[in-house]
């Protein structure tokens, strides 16, 4: 028993750690780590490490994985698939001295997407194991609805006396972004055998040069554009109100828990989900009310891939679909459709100990980063990420993924001067997912 209770300590503790690794980094991601524990399961099984306890490591890692990929987002503006959008908001945060307090939203979120899941598993799970089928016939029907709502609720910036037909040319610039976007999407997705990648580490994704373009290389050009810089002083200490933090973490956690149980769609979609229920921050003529809007959207966004990863793994239990590459690679450790309630039980111990190591580690880091990034000069900061992600792309993704990268950072830098909310720029995903359900 007690080499049992310290397999299991350690298999947390080692999820844990390489969750550190991987959200910290921008590149490697938790489908990294999952498919070479995959490979070395056997090697592990003639050391007596069953693959329940490495399944154990796998789900660890991407729990923490959802705390700490908020740091390089907020920081560096060097996005991973599901936190995209966080980019522009955090990093405003960032440059208004705030980048250590939305980093301790940002774990308060996904700890409270956590809570959540444990609250809500059975009711969410019973409805979606009986409607499964039906929402599954009906996904074209619900992303459109859901993409017309993104769209129509665009009220683009505030003009005393611009009148009330203006608000038409707004949605106009969305849609436009919404298409544009959605064809950059639609023709990398098709011609992804192009992408030639230099260095084969893992599973490598066409979203990442669109994504580090659309929201990560075009923030940072404007920042340079515009002067920006980091304050000498950076504020911890939580300043929004329950009301709006208990408002982020229920609908980023139930946005969150939808999408992992339906096909094609990524977290990123959920995060539009989410994204529908703050406030246009641009329609703001108060600036303490479109920081709240930004801290109250980082709660949500991060709320919507911690509950997406524990709810992925609901679904793989009853319904027996996988919907991430963590989930997959626990689909192939165990037997599924045999699994224990035992092997259930140890799976939400280690879901509830890995949250709570990364939330103290997460507002750790967090505290100290700016630090460090204080004694740099932003422009060199600046100029030294997008030489990242430019290098990150090519080794990643080759030729094909640089012109993708070129591209997207353009439209990506179409938003601010449209003056509309970038999350149209999601089209990216939802029109070819869109198109792949009709």
């Amino acid at each position: 028993m007690t080499v049992e209770i310290s397999l299991i300590l350690l298999s947390i503790l080692t999820g844990f750690l390489l969750g550190i690794v991987s959200g910290l980094i921008p590149g490697i991601h938790t489908n990294n780590f999952a498919l070479i524990l995959v490979g070395l399961s056997p090697l592990l099984l003639n050391q007596g490490i069953e693959p329940l306890y490495v399944a154990i490591i796998v789900l660890s890692n991407s729990i923490s994985h959802t705390f700490h990929d908020i740091i390089p987002a907020i920081f560096l503006g060097a996005p991973n698939d599901d936190m995209a959008l966080a980019v522009l908001p955090g990093h405003r945060l960032l440059l208004d001295g705030y980048g250590a307090e939305a980093v301790r939203l940002s774990a308060l979120g996904s700890a409270g997407s956590v809570a959540f899941a444990l609250i809500m598993a059975y009711p969410l799970v019973f409805f979606f194991t009986n409607s499964y089928d039906t929402i599954q016939e009906n996904m074209a029907w619900i992303l459109i609805i859901i993409s017309a709502i993104l769209i129509l609720t665009e009220k683009g910036e505030y003009i005393t006396g611009q009148g009330s037909l203006a608000s038409f040319r707004y949605k106009g610039y969305a849609l436009c972004l919404f298409i544009l976007s959605g064809l950059l999407g639609y023709f990398a997705f098709e011609m992804e055998y192009l992408a030639t990648p230099v260095l084969k580490f893992g599973e490598t994704s066409i979203l990442l040069p669109i994504l580090s373009g659309l929201f990560g290389a075009s923030q940072l050009a404007i920042s340079l554009m515009s002067d920006s810089h980091i304050p000498s002083e950076n504020i911890s200490r939580m300043q929004l109100s329950v009301k709006r933090i208990l408002r982020g973490i229920i609908s980023g956690s139930f946005a969150g828990s939808i999408v992992a149980w339906l096909p094609g769609i990524s977290a990123s979609i959920a995060t539009v989900i989410a994204r529908l229920t703050i406030p246009n921050e641009i329609d703001r003529d108060d600036i303490e009310d479109e920081m709240d809007d930004s801290k109250e959207f980082i709660i949500s966004i991060s709320g919507v891939n911690t509950a997406n990863s524990i709810f992925g793994l609901f679904a793989l239990a009853m319904i027996d679909k996988t919907r991430s590459g963590a989930m997959v690679a626990v689909n192939r450790l165990l037997d599924t459709a045999t699994i224990e309630s035992r092997s259930i039980i140890l799976f939400l111990i280690a879901i509830v100990a890995a949250a709570l190591l990364s939330y103290l580690s997460t507002i750790a880091i967090g505290n100290n980063i700016h630090h460090v990034l204080k004694k740099i000069e932003y422009r060199k900061l600046c100029f030294a990420v997008i030489a990242g992600l430019t290098i990150m792309v090519a080794l990643f993704t080759g030729v094909f993924g640089i012109l993708l990268f070129l591209t997207a950072t353009t439209i990506g830098m179409l938003p601010p001067f449209m003056k509309v909310r970038r999350s149209h720029l999601m089209g990216v995903i939802l029109l070819p997912v869109i198109l792949y359900f009709i």
